[in-house]
């Protein structure tokens, strides 16, 4: 069954994504959002690494069919980079190690810059 978190800006205080699907294993991180025709402004993800790393939290648009904003947060919950990421392009890395990659409609990009702080709160029933 899949885990759902809200996702908080730390400095207004306004939730990005109230219910962003929490991927935290292998079969999730490789699903993503991929061969998927349509994703609406309250959809939303987050893949989930062990630590920081530009490696690890670098992602493919191979097989999806949309342009998806991207937020890279660190371990310390302070984004470190974002971008609007591009159908069918290989390759995504974060400026600075990461240890989250939050997908999300494009339209949400403006709502963060580099330097702001995010949290991951467990979804209240």
């Amino acid at each position: 069954m899949p885990t759902y978190r809200q996702i908080k800006h730390v400095e207004n205080g306004r939730f990005l994504l109230t219910a962003a699907k929490w991927c935290d294993n292998f079969g999730s991180k490789l699903r993503g959002f991929t061969f998927r025709r349509h994703l609406s402004e309250s959809d939303g993800l987050v893949l989930v690494e062990k630590k920081d790393s530009r490696v690890s939290t670098a992602i493919h648009m191979l097989f999806v069919f949309f342009d998806l904003g991207i937020i890279w947060v660190n371990d310390a919950g302070e984004v470190v980079d974002a971008v609007l990421a591009k159908p069918w392009r290989l390759s995504y890395a974060p400026q600075a190690p990461a240890r989250y990659v939050i997908e999300l409609h494009p339209s949400l990009l403006d709502k963060v810059k580099v330097g702001d702080h995010i949290q991951f709160l467990t979804e209240e029933p």
